[in-house]
């Protein structure tokens, strides 16, 4: 998964998303979000639970350990390993949604630039992705080393031609039972390892390479630039 998505609709169409009627700690606001070219350290709006209450908060995309100062801060977290490796230990139980839009990935297809592809729903419903940070919540107040990343899997299908690596997309129920408290950590290991959603649940196209700049913004940046492909494969992705 490349460094790049969009996240511009409004808090409360994303609650909606996730069908949720918990009652909501809204730090994020009530304006729609037109980050239509969002990067790596943006301030994003992210779900968590807390008690019986669904929180949203304005967290910065990437994260790393107090201990890991010599390193850029991650942005994403590999499936296969963030359940067990010691990098992300710390955050691991914390879990939360990030809601997007779209995401984007370049492609090489041997011209000078490498091509700019948009990936969204089919039905063009909120991407529920599963994420991991350091966030607010009623004993920590917001600090400068907060974060979050979002989990990864490989590819399938015809997505794989795109990029080789994706988000974990997880349906409203499956979302719903990740921010559970209650859920037991190896459930949630389960849940992102077997149970995100196919990649035929999903569509992308190309667009305008002035995405690749990221003072751009706008709705043009999510114009489709010819046909609209998709996944027709089978099963999980």
């Amino acid at each position: 998964m490349c460094g790049r998505l969009s996240q511009y609709d409004g808090i409360h169409d994303f609650v909606a998303a996730l069908s949720m009627p918990n009652a909501l700690i809204n730090n994020a606001g009530d304006q729609p979000f037109e980050r239509y070219n969002a990067a790596p350290t943006t301030q994003l709006a992210l779900f968590h639970q807390e008690g019986d209450s669904l929180r949203a908060d304005m967290v910065r995309w990437g994260w790393r350990p107090h201990w890991a100062k010599d390193r850029a801060a991650p942005i994403n977290a590999r499936v296969e390993k963030v359940a067990h490796g010691p990098f992300f230990r710390a955050i691991w139980p914390h879990r939360a949604i990030v809601a997007i839009n779209n995401w984007f990935e370049w492609v090489d297809e041997g011209e000078p630039k490498k091509q700019p592809y948009l990936i969204r729903h089919r039905d063009r419903m909120p991407i529920l992705c599963a994420a991991i940070g350091q966030y607010p919540n009623a004993e920590h107040e917001p600090s400068e080393h907060d974060g979050f990343v979002i989990i990864t899997a490989d590819s399938a299908g015809g997505m794989v031609d795109i990029h080789d690596r994706r988000p974990v997309v997880l349906s409203p129920e499956l979302a719903r039972e990740w921010l559970d408290p209650a859920t037991l950590k190896e459930r949630a290991e389960q849940m992102v390892l077997m149970q995100g959603e196919p990649s035929n649940a999903f569509e992308w196209f190309k667009v305008d390479r002035a995405v690749g700049n990221v003072r751009n913004q706008g709705k043009e940046l999510i114009t489709p630039v010819g046909d609209i492909l998709g996944g027709d494969e089978k099963g999980n992705g």
